[in-house]
């Protein structure tokens, strides 16, 4: 499997970059991949550079229903004419982010909510033996600090992120985990993918939504101390992380996390 990010905050590779989440997946059955789409038009562009074709794609995925990671499926519908684009029934409701000056709107484009490509997913979405999405992830276990800035379906309502689903691909014995913003956290994530596959992940992708966190809280060491249990599982992170609070799990975590900037590659 060949995982490929279109958009994510940062690039080594002096690729542009905006604030959010895409990534091309291929998988050796030849079957292609989109989880996430960034805010507009740049996955598209960056997928150009880099020789992949969204046309190609097979399959798409929101993780969750803000506008850094659905905000290009208005694009991706133009551009691809045949793949579904599987996303949470909650997702098209409001959704705010606290700002200085007040709450932001950060939702997605709510014409689109009736397209007949959408697939509107609950709790548990099966695709094959391969590919699960689940959603409905229970627990308290290092969830982010920053979520108590986020806010919908009302104004005045703390995000329950009852719109948030996750990804699991198996392929040849591995078991990889994708989630967007892991704003139920993911350690909570993880449990309920184990409680879906009865397996527990050898890798896991995700944003862990840790840049609001300051890098001197023990939030941060406490994660990644969690995250070192799961001991044959390789983490690439991006996006909502933050590189100062990257840098502080990799110095815990050592090899075992990794950071997958835009127009990088991993493979599995």
């Amino acid at each position: 499997m060949t995982i490929t990010s279109l958009v994510e905050n940062t690039s080594v590779v002096g690729m542009p970059v905006e604030h959010g989440i895409s990534l091309y997946i291929q998988q050796e059955n030849g079957r292609n991949i989109l989880f996430d789409m960034g805010q507009r038009r740049l996955f598209a562009e960056n997928a150009e550079r880099l020789g992949l074709s969204i046309a190609d794609i097979d399959t798409a995925i929101i993780s969750h229903g803000h506008y850094d990671h659905g905000g290009g499926l208005r694009v991706f519908l133009e551009i691809n004419d045949k793949a579904k684009v599987y996303i949470h029934k909650d997702a098209f409701q409001p959704h705010y982010s606290l700002k200085e000056y007040g709450l932001k709107y950060i939702g997605l484009d709510t014409d689109l909510q009736d397209n007949p490509r959408l697939v509107m997913c609950d709790s548990l979405t099966r695709f094959d033996d391969q590919m699960t999405i689940f959603a409905d992830v229970i627990g308290d276990c290092c969830c982010p600090q920053g979520n108590s800035l986020l806010f919908g379906p009302s104004e005045t309502q703390n995000d329950s992120f009852a719109h948030e689903q996750n990804l699991i691909i198996e392929e040849n014995g591995k078991v990889i985990l994708f989630a967007g913003c892991a704003h139920k956290g993911i350690i909570n994530i993880i449990r309920r993918a184990e409680d879906v596959t009865g397996k527990s992940p050898t890798h896991v992708f995700a944003g862990l939504h840790l840049a609001k966190t300051p890098i001197e809280d023990a939030f941060i060491s406490t994660l990644a101390h969690e995250l070192t249990g799961y001991e044959k599982c390789k983490f690439y992170t991006m996006h909502c992380t933050g590189t100062e609070q990257y840098l502080q799990l990799k110095a815990i975590m050592g090899n075992q996390i990794e950071y997958l900037s835009c127009g990088e590659i991993a493979e599995i």
